[in-house]
């Protein structure tokens, strides 16, 4: 039954990401945390693991085939991406598990917020 569900998060995080242009994350952790019982470390970094290689692939040749992918933009973000991430997990590595999936939460509820008010 685990290896069903954590399918299922994948393929929700996939579509998720294709719809909205996210890393899946959103999906991904919560997922993991809320159905799988994992810790938000281990949440965190098997989402990291999870999208190295595929997020956004298949996604982005699709976009791009419509002509709506800026390449230059796509470098400069991953390049941020690149070194933002080895940042963020030293910086998670020194927070509580709690802490960190309370962080995690605030995070997203900020987002929904300034979408929701935009």
């Amino acid at each position: 039954m685990n290896w069903v569900l954590v399918s299922v998060i994948g393929l929700v995080a996939g579509v998720v990401a294709g719809v909205f242009g996210v890393g899946g994350a959103i999906v991904i952790v919560p997922g993991l945390v809320l159905l799988m019982g994992l810790p938000q470390h281990t949440a965190n970094g098997t989402s990291l693991a999870a999208l190295l290689l595929p997020v956004g692939l298949l996604g982005t040749l699709e976009y791009y085939k419509r002509g709506q992918v800026n390449l230059a933009y796509a470098a400069v973000l991953a390049a941020g991406l690149f070194f933002g991430a080895l940042a963020g997990a030293k910086l998670a590595g020194m927070l509580a598990d709690a802490t960190l999936r309370k962080a995690f939460a605030v995070f997203l509820i900020l987002v929904a917020a300034r979408l929701l008010l935009r």
